[in-house]
């Protein structure tokens, strides 16, 4: 039999103490968060197991989690975050997760993934947006599933989001807070329900301010298949700022921007939403929202074993909230 896994064994391979390790998966504070998700993470490759889960008479459930193949391509990093998380606080509670990346082929045609055909396991979780037709076909699989960063009120299916609405109502009444009033709204509206409760958020603090919102403000971002795609050809006049629905798209908008010589907060400002990977790779560094991928991912896995073990509970829809991370590509024309 394989010797376990001690918090000792973590801390020996990171050189740091054992202290630390147990405050990075007790979720303490103490640790930085990098240091705390280096630690995490090798603790699922290493198989370590908490004493609570070696003490505890518990199930053990195999859970797929699924996803698009458009959300995880190169540039599409915010899922495989969301899928490593879930995976961390599935095997912290001694479950095993699976992951199946579903093609567009497979999602028009209503192919029922593998996972689901070969019995492999006791629940789904959903990742991202796909057709309705698609979740329809799911339901009537009758396995347990759950949509993680996505929402269908024609569903009676346990979701969690991130809170859009409130997040860009943030940003956006940020940007107003400084000085802009010509903001325009980047994001292709009808593609996905988070997208859409981002532009609402965007409409209410306009709103609040007395900033009428037309037609004309609202910039898609990517193509019928759902790859990022900003042409500025589509823009009526530049505005003072963009509220861009994810920073995929804000860093996307601000390279082509560059391109053309403007310069990003100087001439035009930008605010992003997600805080993953291309908020800092961007120069300069967007402020947007961080999105709390850690306890999206965490809540998700609870809600799902919640399920599986009490079927005929109630339906719940869980929102995340996240934070405003101030950064560089935003200009003051006043005083906050």
């Amino acid at each position: 039999m394989a010797k376990a896994v001690r918090m000792s064994d973590i801390a020996k391979r990171l050189h740091v103490s054992t202290v630390t390790v147990s405050k990075a998966l007790a979720g303490k504070d103490g640790v930085s968060e990098d240091l705390r998700k280096k630690i995490q993470t090798l603790a699922v490759e290493m198989g370590y197991q908490s004493q609570k889960n070696k003490e505890e008479n518990v199930n053990r459930y195999t859970i797929g989690i699924i996803t698009s193949y458009r959300y995880i391509e190169k540039g599409q990093s915010f899922y495989w975050a969301l899928y490593e998380r879930s995976l961390f606080h599935l095997s912290q509670n001694g479950h095993t997760g699976i992951l199946e990346v579903i093609t567009e082929e497979a999602e028009e045609k209503l192919w029922i993934p593998r996972l689901i055909q070969d019995q492999r396991i006791d629940g789904l979780i959903v990742m991202g947006n796909f057709s309705f037709e698609y979740y329809k076909m799911l339901e009537q699989t009758k396995v347990p599933f759950l949509i993680l960063d996505a929402f269908h009120a024609e569903l009676q299916q346990d979701c969690v989001i991130s809170d859009g609405y409130y997040g860009m109502y943030i940003m956006t009444k940020y940007l107003i807070g400084v000085g802009h009033r010509e903001i325009q709204f980047v994001g292709s509206i009808d593609q996905t329900s988070s997208i859409l409760d981002r532009y609402y958020g965007y409409c209410r603090a306009m709103r609040e301010a007395g900033i009428s919102v037309m037609a004309e403000q609202v910039l898609p971002d990517r193509d019928v298949e759902g790859k990022i795609f900003v042409s500025l050809e589509n823009l009526k006049r530049m505005p003072t700022a963009f509220a861009c629905n994810c920073d995929i798209t804000a860093y996307t908008l601000m390279k082509q921007l560059q391109a053309l010589g403007v310069s990003i907060p100087d001439d035009v400002s930008l605010v992003g939403f997600d805080d993953f990977i291309f908020s800092d790779l961007a120069n300069p560094p967007i402020t947007t929202y961080a999105v709390d991928i850690n306890l999206m991912s965490k809540r998700s896995v609870r809600q799902l074993l919640c399920r599986i073990k009490n079927p005929n509970s109630p339906i719940r829809h869980i929102v995340v909230s996240g934070t405003m991370i101030e950064r560089k590509s935003v200009r003051f024309i006043t005083e906050k």
